[in-house]
C-alpha cells in the first residue's frame, strides 16, 4: 500500500504578483514501517516529513526555474527485507510515476534499491545506508549524505586514546551485516595502530537479540572496551548479557542503537555510560547555508511529532536526503533525472546536518562524526571536543555500584 505525505496539487499560474506554482514533484521511497528495522525507518520517515513540511509549508514548493512545485512523497512498507525495497522501488517508478527516489534504511536494502535507481537512471539520495558495498559498484545514480562505515567507531577509538587510564584490550563483537562488517573491518585496521589489542573479535547473525553466549566468551578475555557493531534490538541484548553476566569493562560502545529513545526506554539506568557514534547531534554547530539551524530543526521535530526529546542522527539523516535532493534540482533548473544527477556529482553545501557533498562514488566523504554518551538518561555529546556539551563520564561504573 502506497502512503503518500503529500502537498496540495499543482498546475495553477498566479496572478500579477504573485508566484508561479507548477505541477507536484512526486518522490518514492520505500522505508521499513514493520520487522527488526521498523523503529530506525521510522525515525528516517520522520526526518523525511520535516523536510516535506518545511518545504512546502515554509518555503511553498522547490522552485524550478522561478515557478515553484510542492513535493509529495510516497511511501512503502518494505518489511525490513532489501529485496522488498528493490521490488518497491520498481514499483514506485514503474506504476506510481515517482520522479526521484529516497533510500531506503540500512546498507542492505539501499545496496538493492542502488540496483533500481541505476537500472532505470533515476537519481535515488539516501541517508541511511553506509555500507562501501553501495558505493563501490561504480554506481552513477545513488548519493549518499552520510559519513562512510568506516568511521563509525574512529572517533570512538580516537577519543579512548586520549583517556586516562587508557583502556588496552578491546572486545569487538559484530553483526554480519555488510555495515556493520564494514565497521569491523576498520576497528580492526585502526585499533592497533592507536596502540589497542583486540582480544576478542566475534560475529553473529543479523537480528540475533540471544547473545548471552558470545558476550560470556567476550568476557573471559577481560576487556576494557566492549565495541558492538550492530543495531538496537542488538545492542540492547549486549547490555542486558553484560549485565546479566557481570561483564564490568571500562568503557561500552554500539554503533547503532543508543542514539534511540528506544535504547534508553528499554534499559532504564542501565543505559548510562553507553558510548556511541553519531552521525548529528543537536550539540554540532554547522552554519547552514539553508533550511534551518540546529536549535530551528528541533523545535520543528517537537512540533510535527508532539515529542519531548531531540531528534536523533536518523531522523537527520531522513531530513538531509531531502535536502540534497532539493538543493540539486534547484541547482539544475530541472527535473530532468540526468540533469539533477549531475547537479548532485557538483553539490557542495552546508546545512544542519553538516556538509552535503559527493566524491566520485556518490559517498560523503565530508562530513566528520560526533561521540556521544547516555549520561543519566540523557544523551550528551562528548567528542570531539570543540562540539562537547559534556564530559565523558569513564570509567563505567561496575554492574553492582549503579
Amino acid at each position: 500500500m502506497t502512503i503518500a505525505v503529500a502537498a496540495c496539487g499543482g498546475g495553477a499560474t498566479g496572478g500579477s504578483g504573485s508566484t508561479q506554482t507548477g505541477s507536484d514533484i512526486v518522490i518514492g521511497e520505500a522505508l521499513a514501517a514493520t520487522g527488526q528495522d521498523a523503529k530506525e525507518g521510522g525515525l528516517t520517515k520522520q526526518g523525511v516529513q520535516i523536510w516535506v513540511d518545511w518545504v512546502n509549508n515554509v518555503q511553498h514548493g522547490i522552485t524550478v526555474n522561478g515557478v515553484k512545485h510542492k513535493v509529495q512523497v510516497l511511501f512503502e512498507d518494505d518489511g525490513s527485507k532489501p529485496d522488498q525495497s528493490a521490488t518497491l522501488d520498481q514499483k514506485l517508478l514503474t506504476e506510481d510515476k515517482a520522479q526521484f527516489l529516497l533510500g531506503p534504511y540500512g546498507s542492505s536494502a539501499t545496496a538493492t534499491a542502488a540496483v533500481i535507481a541505476e537500472k532505470n537512471q533515476v537519481p535515488m539520495v539516501e541517508g541511511e545506508g553506509a555500507s562501501a558495498a553501495i558505493f563501490n559498484k561504480g554506481y552513477q545514480w545513488t548519493f549518499g549524505t552520510i559519513s562512510p562505515a568506516s568511521l563509525y567507531l574512529k572517533g570512538v577509538l580516537d577519543m579512548a586514546d586520549g583517556l586516562s587510564p587508557k583502556p588496552s584490550k578491546v572486545a569487538v563483537l559484530s553483526a554480519d551485516d555488510s555495515f556493520s562488517l564494514d565497521v569491523t573491518r576498520a576497528v580492526e585496521q585502526y585499533a592497533p595502530t592507536k596502540g589497542f589489542q583486540i582480544v576478542f573479535d566475534q560475529k553473529y547473525p543479523n537480528g540475533t537479540t540471544n547473545l548471552s553466549g558470545l558476550v560470556s566468551q567476550a568476557k573471559s578475555t577481560n576487556p576494557d572496551m566492549v565495541l558492538n557493531s550492530g543495531h538496537l534490538a542488538e545492542a540492547v541484548a549486549i547490555n542486558k548479557a553484560a549485565k546479566q553476566l557481570d561483564l564490568n569493562a571500562k568503557l561500552f560502545a554500539f554503533t547503532v542503537g543508543p542514539s534511540t529513545p528506544d535504547f534508553v526506554s528499554s534499559l532504564g539506568n542501565d543505559a548510562n555510560y553507553v558510548i556511541s557514534p553519531s552521525q548529528w547531534t543537536p550539540a554540532v554547530k554547522y552554519k547552514p547555508q539553508f533550511f534551518y539551524s540546529v536549535q530551528e530543526y528541533v523545535a520543528a521535530y517537537r512540533r510535527l511529532f508532539h515529542a519531548q526529546d531531540e531528534p536523533d542522527y536518523h531522523v537527520a539523516g531522513g531530513t538531509s536526503a531531502g535536502l540534497a535532493l532539493e538543493r540539486a534540482i534547484e541547482n539544475a533548473g530541472s527535473t530532468d533525472p540526468d540533469k539533477v544527477r549531475t547537479a548532485l556529482t557538483r553539490l557542495n553545501v552546508t546545512t544542519f546536518f553538516g556538509t552535503l557533498a559527493f566524491n566520485g562514488q556518490g559517498q560523503n566523504d565530508k562530513k566528520p562524526m560526533v561521540v556521544e554518551q547516555i549520561q543519566n538518561g540523557k544523551h550528551v555529546t562528548i567528542y570531539p571536543l570543540d562540539v562537547a556539551n559534556a564530559k565523558i563520564q569513564y570509567p563505567a561504573a561496575p554492574w553492582s555500584q549503579r
